[in-house]
């Protein structure tokens, strides 16, 4: 029932930003009992976590690789939940998935492993070129 639908990716300079959204709907009643994270993956490698923010949007939990430049947010109003990328690098370049907590009203966040969340956005490609 729970859809999510990734945008905003594409090709993009080394230095430059983007920001993703990610469309919450099927159930749009329930998005702010979910945790919501944003997860990458290149080809031939493992799926890695990049951010989540709790259902509440007082907490968020970032990789140590993105720190300082990422950061994830959340508009309950419109069921969405955003992640501006800033100062990208080509390390960067990956397919990004936003993910729903697999549990409503979790308290704190889940850890930062794919089997923590339920619901998955099909991915949207992040290019960064230098």
């Amino acid at each position: 029932q729970v859809q999510l639908v990734e945008s905003g990716g594409g090709l993009v300079q080394a230095g430059g930003s983007l920001r993703l959204s990610c469309a919450f709907s099927g159930r749009t009643f329930t998005f702010n009992s979910y945790n919501m994270g944003w997860f990458r993956q290149d080809p031939g490698k493992e799926r890695e976590f990049v951010a989540v923010i709790d259902w509440s949007g007082g907490t968020t939990v970032y990789a140590d690789s993105v720190k300082g430049r990422f950061t994830i947010s959340r508009d309950n109003a419109v069921t969405t939940v955003y992640l501006q990328m800033n100062s990208l690098k080509p390390e960067d370049t990956a397919n990004y998935f936003c993910a729903a907590d697999r549990i409503q009203y979790r308290l704190g966040v889940p850890s930062g492993v794919p089997s923590e969340f339920g619901s998955w956005g099909q991915g949207i490609q992040v290019i960064v070129y230098s």
